[in-house]
């Protein structure tokens, strides 16, 4: 019955569907999945455009709020393990612009629409990291999202993406784990060492459970999304799954969550918790957030100084296509 209620993109109940969207409706209710190859709607290779393109641009400047700690980090170790979790980074976006390469999107048109302003990433790398505690927040609150929201991805119905997932979310499980151990390093160090801690988790929480997006009410694009199983779960659903998960993780680090409407609702079996202020969300989605200017000023930097080397790949490209054609 929930399928039949379900409206396509332009309106239309599944009885006035076209037969080729039916035929992709019924696959998707199958839980089929759907390859680059395969007829689809418009509006589903637009959404995916639009989710994958975002993910990879958040993958990419997910780099700099970190990368301008590698020399800071206090130990060799925490070096090398910062500097490689920043490249694990990049090869996410890689993953993911591959990914979106398939549905017929160049990583040069994507980067295009970021630059423009007409593509989003997301709101949590608008916000500064000021002390090394923040790198442990970023790793424990921020990736810890991340892979609450991922994980579902994997059984996302379209198949590039759901297996690009598969790699993301291990790697994003350790970096979750270097984030903690850093936060639980810092909690059981000195009394300044604590309180700096717990200053990252103060700035951190309400910016990480603004990755989930909007309430489910608000959400534009959330109902498609989950018909077309591009998404498995809602925002609030997610948001829920994290605070349930995190608050615990906090009461062993001996770190207060900074809400004070927090409680353990024993009927849902869930913590109530207080909403993020959604007027900062959409600011910082205008473009007005702490650091979005800066991000997009690294982002262009780094596009027209990387521009001789997009020259010279496709000159060699091309001569080499012209040197097989000649064969």
């Amino acid at each position: 019955m929930y399928a039949q209620m379900v409206t396509s993109e332009g309106g239309k109940a599944r009885d006035e569907m076209t037969p080729e969207e039916r035929a992709f409706q019924d696959r998707i209710d199958r839980g089929e999945r759907i390859e680059p190859k395969d007829w689809m709607p418009e509006g589903y290779r637009k959404t995916l455009i639009r989710q994958i393109g975002q993910h990879a641009h958040s993958e990419v400047v997910g780099q700099l709020p970190e990368g301008n700690w590698i020399t800071r980090a206090p130990t060799l170790e925490r070096k090398q393990i910062l500097l490689a979790k920043v490249q694990d980074e990049a090869g996410h976006g890689l993953y993911l612009y591959s990914a979106a390469e398939t549905l017929g999107v160049s990583r040069d048109e994507l980067t295009g629409m970021l630059l423009a302003g007409k593509m989003k990433y997301s709101s949590i790398f608008n916000y500064p990291t000021l002390t090394w505690a923040d790198i442990g927040a970023v790793g424990w609150l921020v990736d810890g999202a991340a892979i609450m929201n991922q994980v579902p991805l994997q059984r996302t119905s379209y198949g590039p993406y759901a297996r690009a997932m598969v790699r993301i979310c291990k790697e994003e499980s350790f970096h979750q784990r270097q984030g903690y151990s850093i936060m639980m390093t810092m909690a059981r160090g000195t009394p300044d060492q604590k309180a700096m801690a717990q200053d990252a988790l103060n700035r951190f929480w309400y910016p990480s459970l603004m990755m989930f997006g909007p309430s489910d009410a608000d959400s534009v694009h959330s109902a498609q999304s989950m018909a077309w199983k591009i998404k498995i779960n809602t925002n609030d659903e997610l948001r829920q799954k994290f605070v349930d998960q995190t608050v615990p993780q906090a009461r062993f680090l001996g770190l207060e969550i900074p809400d004070p409407g927090l409680a353990w609702n024993e009927e849902k079996g869930g913590h109530d918790f207080s909403q993020p202020d959604w007027s900062e969300f959409y600011e910082v989605l205008k473009g007005n957030g702490p650091c979005n200017a800066e991000r997009m000023e690294a982002r262009i930097e780094a596009w027209e100084d990387g521009a001789w080397v997009r020259e010279g790949l496709m000159a060699h490209a091309e001569k080499r296509a012209a040197a097989h054609a000649a064969e």
